[in-house]
């Protein structure tokens, strides 16, 4: 395997990536090229917003206590609710980490995400008209980015696979797919 070729899920052969779809997803001879799932840093990066009020709020709501003695609570109570309260947060985002996956076919490009709320976004490769990268600060420091996709007929991007490691790599795969298979 080509040393910045995209990490499929796993590892897995094409047949055991397939056995982690829904069974009516792929059409019939469809060939899986890649299989890819966030960086498992999309856990903490996509939370990190939530996760800063929640210690600020704490912080601010342990300084009133001490210095001006307002507030009928224990102090470590609030610590307890304030740590419960992220590992809440962060156990939601592993869910919804563990719900999105990724998939180009020799057909289609494909996003699962969702939850409680499951959503498919599949387009045909012919029906890519435009692929972006694009790479916010907190992805760029750690040298991930995320690719969007629009379809003809719309003026958006439709779909987007979020935070991957390699993102040019990646949409160089789609790119070559999208002329391959169009």
């Amino acid at each position: 395997m080509n040393a910045n070729a995209p990490d499929p899920v796993l590892g897995l052969t094409g047949d055991r990536a397939a056995a982690l779809l829904p069974a009516d997803l792929l059409q019939g001879d469809e060939t899986i090229i890649l299989l890819l799932k966030p960086s498992p840093l999309y856990i903490l990066l996509s939370c990190v917003g939530t996760l800063g009020v929640i210690i600020v709020l704490t912080m601010a709501a342990l300084w009133v206590h001490r210095h001006l003695g307002l507030g009928e609570y224990d102090p470590s109570s609030l610590m307890t609710l304030a740590v419960g309260l992220m590992g809440l947060r962060l156990f939601w985002q592993f869910l919804e980490w563990m719900s999105r996956t990724y998939v180009l076919t020799d057909r289609r490009v494909i996003r699962i995400k969702g939850v409680l709320r499951v959503e498919v976004f599949q387009a045909e490769l012919g029906r890519i008209q435009h692929t972006d990268v694009i790479m916010s600060v907190r992805e760029r420091l750690f040298g991930l980015g995320t690719i969007s996709f629009a379809t003809a007929g719309t003026g958006f991007p439709e779909a987007y696979w979020l935070m991957l490691r390699r993102p040019y790599t990646v949409q160089k795969q789609i790119l070559q797919a999208i002329h391959r298979y169009r």
